[in-house]
């Protein structure tokens, strides 16, 4: 008899234990699924402030894709700086100013937002009216050197007595100094 009171004892605080252990996890579980609830919600309310995407998305995206493709593909592969200067002074011709090169650097690697470049640099003296050296200075920005960029330009007008240096229709000339840069793209690293 003593056996079996022995035997219900242990059953019964066998029982208790489980019950303790189950209780316990139960009550883990349900603060848990609160505090999941609580960040459910408000993940929730912070979805539902996001605007939903724009109808025109795709088109959008493929036209940025083609745009980055045609900016990559305009940066010149023709690293052949001779070209480049006499390409700069045919539109100075052309335009009427008279460009003198000072001086070239020889092409560099320059790393820009996480992208290697090839950059040659070239100064220039040039001379002319007002308006043709505006035009020359627009005309070489959106030439065929597409990737060309004026880093530097001072602009003074010519002095003489009487105030100004003037051309035979009583124009204004002026001297400009101009550093240019033209960027080429390096292959990617592979």
């Amino acid at each position: 008899m003593k056996t079996r009171k022995w035997l219900i004892l242990i059953l019964v605080a066998a029982l208790l234990a489980a019950y303790y252990f189950i209780g316990s996890d139960y009550l883990k579980q349900r603060r848990q699924n609160e505090t999941f609830t609580s960040q459910i919600a408000a993940a929730t309310q912070a979805l539902a402030q996001v605007p939903p995407p724009p109808s025109d998305l795709e088109q959008r995206l493929s036209a940025a894709r083609d745009g980055l493709q045609a900016a990559t593909d305009s940066f010149a592969a023709d690293t052949n700086d001779t070209r480049m200067v006499n390409t700069i002074l045919r539109l100075a011709d052309k335009i009427g100013v008279k460009a003198i090169p000072l001086g070239t650097e020889p092409w560099v690697t320059e790393k820009v937002s996480d992208r290697d470049y090839s950059v040659f640099r070239l100064n220039l003296a040039v001379t002319g009216t007002f308006t043709q050296l505006s035009t020359f200075l627009d005309r070489l920005e959106t030439g065929e050197l597409k990737t060309l960029v004026i880093e530097f330009l001072t602009v003074n007008r010519i002095p003489d007595s009487s105030g100004g240096k003037s051309d035979d229709a009583g124009v204004i000339l002026v001297n400009a100094n101009i550093r240019t840069a033209v960027y080429a793209l390096l292959p990617a690293a592979d």
